[in-house]
């Protein structure tokens, strides 16, 4: 029996777009094969992906909620061609009934008419003929989400995705993924979607980039911001620091003398790569940080700076 992919996330069917995101990412992170050991994750994963690839696009959502298990057998324009092969006017909808299989369908001039244990198949060839789809439906596209770190995002490569593949089964794909890929940026794989019907083509696999949260780099497009902790000493007197990038190394930066926590250092071109025009920027954000404890002489020169010092931030300029 096909499971109701509202209940495989455990969403109501009037939940958001977010709401369902939400839940995939929690229960993604639970079930995933290379963190969950136990028999049955990966079977449970790959409901998880079966269910987000449809819920989470809103126009083969409303295909889901309209013509249930069987929606994948329905083309993207099935009104529209309901429509021309009736001669004007005519539109099905289906839904449930207690006797199997309902069809509901509208002349367009107010009359409603529901015939009990249709099906829907049985519909479309009746109205399109047996050549009006010649070699079958194409299949539908589908989505699904590719997490990847900061580093991983600026780096680019191959790597092994495991998701449900177009049979429902657990399937590896290797995936090509460019340099300096953004969130939210798609990367397709042709083919790789629900099959179609007959001989006509499998849809495509939309991989959709998600960059997860980073301790230290906060994304901005392609720009990247980092806090740069330096003590009192480097604000006041100036100096040079290293400054940790997204590839992995470190960059230079001069401190410039009398900063202050907030101050925002640009290095240009060190931020996120980009293969159709020029990298992003990385910005160094200071923040000044004070020893924890003091020694005997640190704290004697501290005090002897507050003896002579007259500036007050807090004064009103």
């Amino acid at each position: 029996m096909a499971r109701d992919f509202y209940e495989v996330l455990g969403v109501s069917r009037t939940a958001s777009q977010d709401e369902i995101q939400q839940a995939y990412r929690k229960l993604a992170r639970t079930y995933h094969p290379d963190v969950n050991k136990d028999p049955g994750a990966e079977e449970r994963f790959k409901d998880l992906n079966e269910a987000y690839s449809v819920l989470s696009d809103p126009k083969t959502r409303a295909r889901y909620d309209r013509f249930g298990e069987d929606f994948r057998k329905i083309p993207e324009d099935f009104d529209e061609r309901v429509t021309a092969g009736a001669g004007g006017g005519f539109r099905a909808r289906r839904t449930a009934g207690a006797g199997g299989p309902r069809v509901r369908y509208t002349t367009g001039f107010g009359d409603d008419v529901a015939a009990e244990g249709v099906d829907i198949e049985d519909l479309l060839g009746s109205l399109f003929g047996a050549g009006a789809a010649p070699g079958g439906v194409p299949g539908a596209d589908q989505e699904a989400e590719l997490p990847l770190t900061v580093e991983e995002a600026y780096r680019g490569g191959r790597r092994t995705v495991t998701l449900a593949g177009p049979t429902g089964q657990p399937r590896r794909y290797e995936v090509d993924v460019p340099p300096g890929v953004t969130d939210g940026q798609r990367i397709r794989l042709a083919g790789e979607g629900a099959r179609g019907s007959g001989d006509a083509p499998a849809g495509d696999l939309y991989l959709r980039v998600r960059i997860r949260p980073h301790p230290r780099f906060r994304l901005d497009g392609r720009d990247v911001h980092v806090q740069v902790p330096v003590t009192p000493w480097e604000a006041a007197l100036g100096a040079t620091v290293p400054v940790p990038t997204p590839s992995g190394g470190t960059a230079k930066v001069t401190v410039p003398a009398g900063s202050s926590s907030g101050r925002r250092l640009r290095l240009r071109g060190e931020g996120m790569p980009n293969p159709r025009g020029p990298n992003g920027d990385l910005y160094a954000e200071l923040r000044v940080m004070v020893p924890p404890t003091l020694g005997d002489r640190e704290r004697e020169l501290f005090e002897e700076l507050a003896a002579v010092s007259s500036y007050d931030p807090r004064r009103t300029r």
